[in-house]
This record gives C-alpha cells, sequence and structure tokens, in this order.
C-alpha cells in the first residue's frame, strides 16, 4: 500500500531543488524506494553498499543537495563516515533511514537497532517521523518536517541532516497501484541571508588592520571561487598562504610549497616572518609545519572569516570571528584596506624561500640516479592534468605527495576528503562526483584505500569520465615515513599491512580500462593516452617498491637540508 504522506517526501524534495537520489535496496524502506524511484523529477542510482552509497551521494551533495536511501539496522551505521565527513565538510547530504517501529526497538526483532540520533553528533538536525500518518496533523508533521530539514542542510554552514522513517507492515503497493504525487503539498522556502559589515563594523576591523606592518592570509580547504581569487588578487601587498585544496591556486602571488620550505627553515628567519595580522578562512589544511609555525610564532591579531557556525582556534591565536562570507569579506577588505602601506619587506621575505622549494622539487627529480617512486610519479601525473577537470586526492600519502608538488593549473578543482581525513570512500565520492559532470576527473588514491573502497566500482552507474590511478606499493607505506611507528619492529605486520594485490583484476572484474606501469618511462609512455576521453573508465596502476619510495622520501628532506643550510 502506498502512503500517501511518505510518497509525498519525494514530492516535496523535488519541490525543494533535490533531484537526485542514491538508494540502497532493502524491504523496510521500501515505501521511500518506490516514492524516489517513481518521482519524474528524481535522478535515481541503486548501490547497494550502504557505505559506498552515502559516500557517492557525498560526492554528488559536492555539487547538488543529494538524498540517500537505506533500509533499518547496520544498513544505517554504514553511513556513519560518509555522514561525519558531510557534517565536518558542510555538505548537504541528506540522510533518509527506514526503521521498525518504536515498540520493537531492543526486542530482538530483526535488523532493529536503536535509530533515534543515530549521527547526533554529527549531523545538523536529526528528525523521527511519525509511524502513523493517517491524522492530518501527522501528515502536517511529515511535510513541514522534511522541509525543515532540507532548508537546514542548505543554511550556512551547510551540512547533513537526518530523517528516520519507522513503518509497519506492508511495505509493497498492490499490483498495479500507482503513486500520485500531490502537487498541493505543504513546502516551506527560506531566502538566502546575504550577510554584510556594517560601516562601524569596517570602521572597527581596519582600525586593527592599520596597526598591523604585515598581513598573512592562510586559506583551508575552500571549494573554487573566481570572487574570491580576484579579490586576493588585488591584494598585492599581503602574504597568501594556500594548500593545494584551498583551492586558491590561480592567485597570482600565492606563497605555495609551505610544507617544503617551513619544515627546515632557520627559526630565526621563521620569526622574523610572524604574522602581525592573520586572516583565516576556509576549513582544514594540510601542511603540518604551517600549523606548527602559526602555533609557535603566534599572530598580534588573528580574524577567521565565515558566515555561520563554530569556528575552531586551530592556531590557538584567535581574536575576532567575522560573520560574512570570504569573498564578499576581501572584495571590500581589498578596496577598504588602499591607501595603508603595509611593510613590503615581509611579503618579498618569503620569497627566496618561494624560488627556493621550487628549485628544489625541480632539481630533485631532474637527478638522473634517482629511483623511480610514487612521489615522483604524482608530479608527472599532476603536471600533466588536462585543462577544465577535476583533481580528486586520497588520504594518507597521494594528498600529502600532492599539496608537496602544488598546482598551477587555474581551470583544475581539487576535491580531498579533508573532514575527517579518513581513507574509507576516497573513490566512492569521486565516483559521486563524476556522475554529475561531464568533464574529466582523475583520482589519485593509495592501494589500501582503493582495496578498501573496491565497492565504489560495484554498481550499473560507473561514470566513464573517471581517471583512478593507483599507488600501489603493496602496504601502507606512510608508517613507513611517520616517525614512531617506523621505528618499532611491529612495523610490517600491524602497521604497514603488507598486501600482494593489484588492481587488474578488480578492472576486469568491473569493466574498466587498465594500465600497468613501474617506471618512469612506462609513466610517460601511458599519460599519453590515460587522460584521452575515449568514453571509457580507466585504472592507471603504478607499482612502486615501499622502501625506495621511504628511500626517496628521505632524501627528498635532505635535499631540502642541503638548499636551507642545515
Amino acid at each position: 500500500m502506498l502512503i500517501k504522506p511518505i510518497i509525498n517526501i519525494a514530492e516535496i524534495c523535488a519541490r525543494k531543488g533535490v533531484q537526485n537520489a542514491i538508494l540502497s535496496p532493502g524491504s523496510r524502506c521500501a515505501p521511500l524506494i518506490i516514492a524516489f524511484a517513481r518521482h519524474p523529477d528524481i535522478e535515481t542510482k541503486t548501490i547497494s553498499d550502504e557505505r559506498a552509497a552515502a559516500f557517492i551521494g557525498l560526492g554528488m551533495a559536492l555539487q547538488k543537495p543529494t538524498i540517500i536511501v537505506c533500509t533499518s539496522g547496520t544498513a544505517a551505521l554504514n553511513y556513519g563516515p560518509a555522514v561525519a565527513e558531510a557534517y565536518y565538510q558542510n555538505i548537504p547530504l541528506i540522510v533518509l533511514t527506514a526503521d521498525r517501529p518504536p515498540e520493537w526497538v531492543d526486542q530482538q526483532d530483526g535488523q532493529t537497532i536503536r535509530q533515534t540520533n543515530l549521527y547526533r553528533p554529527h549531523v545538523k538536525a536529526s528528525y523521527d517521523l511519525p509511524v502513523d500518518t493517517s491524522h492530518p496533523d501527522a501528515i502536517w508533521q511529515v511535510e513541514r518536517t522534511v522541509s525543515e530539514a532540507i532548508n537546514i542542510a542548505m543554511t550556512a554552514p551547510r551540512g547533513p541532516v537526518h530523517i528516520n522513517v519507522p513503518f509497519r507492515e506492508p511495505f509493497y503497493p498492490e499490483p498495479g497501484e500507482v503513486a500520485e504525487f500531490d502537487s498541493t503539498v505543504k513546502i516551506i522556502d527560506q531566502m538566502e541571508n546575504h550577510s554584510v559589515l556594517t560601516a562601524h563594523q569596517w570602521e572597527e576591523l581596519l582600525a586593527e588592520a592599520r596597526q598591523a606592518k604585515n598581513i598573512v592570509i592562510v586559506a583551508g580547504q575552500n571549494r573554487k571561487n573566481p570572487k574570491l581569487i580576484n579579490a586576493l588578487n588585488t591584494l598585492t601587498q599581503v602574504t597568501i598562504i594556500g594548500d593545494i585544496i584551498s583551492n586558491i591556486h590561480p592567485v597570482r602571488h600565492l606563497i605555495r610549497h609551505s610544507e617544503v620550505f617551513l619544515a627546515r627553515t632557520e627559526e630565526n628567519i621563521k620569526a622574523a616572518l610572524r604574522p602581525d595580522l592573520l586572516i583565516t578562512f576556509g576549513q582544514s589544511i594540510i601542511s603540518k609545519h604551517l600549523k606548527l609555525y602559526l602555533r609557535k610564532y603566534k599572530a598580534t591579531y588573528h580574524w577567521h572569516i565565515q558566515l555561520a557556525g563554530a569556528v575552531p582556534d586551530t592556531y590557538q591565536s584567535l581574536k575576532k570571528i567575522v560573520r560574512v562570507s570570504p569573498a564578499y569579506f576581501f572584495s571590500e577588505f581589498s578596496q577598504r584596506l588602499d591607501g595603508h602601506q603595509l611593510e613590503q619587506g615581509h611579503y618579498e621575505s618569503w620569497q627566496p624561500a618561494i624560488e627556493g622549494a621550487k628549485e628544489i622539487l625541480d632539481s630533485f627529480f631532474t637527478t638522473t640516479t634517482l629511483s623511480f617512486s610514487e612521489f615522483e610519479a604524482v608530479k608527472w601525473i599532476i603536471s600533466h592534468l588536462p585543462d577544465n577537470s577535476f583533481l580528486h586526492l586520497g588520504n594518507s600519502m597521494p594528498v600529502r605527495y600532492a599539496n608537496i608538488v602544488g598546482l598551477t593549473n587555474p581551470s583544475i578543482e581539487v576535491f580531498s576528503n579533508r573532514g575527517t581525513s579518513g581513507i574509507d570512500g576516497s573513490m566512492s565520492t569521486a565516483v559521486g562526483y563524476a556522475l554529475l559532470t561531464p568533464k574529466l576527473n582523475t583520482l589519485i588514491i593509495g592501494d589500501m584505500a582503493f582495496f578498501y573502497d573496491r565497492n565504489a566500482l560495484w554498481h550499473q552507474h560507473l561514470p566513464s569520465n573517471l581517471k583512478i590511478v593507483v599507488l600501489n606499493n603493496h602496504g601502507g607505506g606512510i608508517f613507513k615515513i611517520i616517525k614512531g611507528p617506523n621505528q618499532l619492529p611491529e612495523l610490517k605486520e600491524f602497521f604497514v599491512t603488507e598486501q600482494p594485490l593489484s588492481a587488474e583484476l578488480t578492472a576486469q572484474e568491473f569493466g574498466l580500462d587498465y594500465q600497468c606501469c613501474k617506471s618512469r618511462e612506462e609513466l610517460q609512455r601511458h599519460l599519453e593516452v590515460f587522460f584521452v576521453d575515449d568514453g571509457q573508465a580507466k585504472i592507471l596502476e603504478i607499482i612502486t617498491e615501499s622502501d625506495t619510495n621511504t628511500d626517496i622520501f628521505n632524501q627528498f628532506k635532505m635535499h631540502k637540508n642541503r638548499r636551507y643550510g642545515k
């Protein structure tokens, strides 16, 4: 039997602009699956593995708010990692979980767990719909709740919401029963909040800014924003620093490769570069050395620019939270700061370090005696990325290599699951993003993360515009680099967890084109055709020796030391 208020959940979502749903099969969730599958304005895809399904939904929600639907019990628990990532990355993921009626919770009934507030610490809001929807007030509750949930998911800071929907049997409609969506269903819309600062607030900020001899802007993870880039480009006297995931690489005077030179730069030089006014925006940064530097050499003034939501004190120096969007702030700040003379030498003092870092990267990999490594492979891949494409970075070493190498192509946008920085779901997220764009998507991922997330490919919707680069060193190579585990006798068995697998059989199983290389010559040859738009998803597996990767990375650090006189 099709229950009208449940059917209308799909209608409300469609009317509020939510047009994509990822459905995982199940019996208890059958009413929801039927509602979304039969709605003419909602595009649905079936993904059986709930963990992969949630991350695929996450990748889609990076572009548009997306619904994910699963059955009751542990299926809902498998959504947990993606929900947490969506929370810390401010992604509007709308989670619908089917449930048993409340009287059957803790009564040893199948697929029944405590689902009320299941994701509570990592969602913006949680709701339980009534199990009985026959009363007009219950219908009103369902309709207003769905509208409210979507509104909250889309309110800054965006984020995931959870709607738990209990069902009693029967779940399935009678043969021939038609789903009739109610075009007059109750919809609650909201208007966006475009916050601006008053003249008095600007005067307060500028009074502090005029006391600063130098200004340093540090960008955290952020979406690519042309208006923001244009504003930052006008701040020519200001020192601007950003990781690869900040997506401000088109800024002409951006300080790149901070990880390269801050690791070994003399302390007296670092102290001289201490910021008077530090302005931050965005989410997390990758560079550990930049974090440590800003915590040790604290700014006199520190503002964080964020429209809404909780603000972390990452560098232990936060003094002021400015509640506007970064694009608006820097556009106005650039104009209002005009005429204030900053200490030109501060930005210029970074220049030798910038040039030195670029020199290091260029000279290190031109050494003819250097063995081939995954570090060099990442540099080659990034330098050959096609224009107007998307780069996805798996966690652990791939995102670190990429951050050291850096990105200069202004037409490329970068994504990585750095909200929680887990390896689970990196490939699924890239799959989800690729599903909603015709542009090329390249994923660079380590072998452990790739095999951990193989079910990202286990469905009928594999996008042909996805190119996957697997860095296979047959284990968790990062643990050989991190100081601590690399000195333990348990290193190989309990940390690196060596594995013998190749991606070739996975490629065969799921119908992806497969290429493999073990040398720089093979990589160069494969790159000539790897990015060709031939309508087929591809895997390029780069096989290296873990000990060689460790040795090369250590050589690189020593190379840095020589350059900076350590």
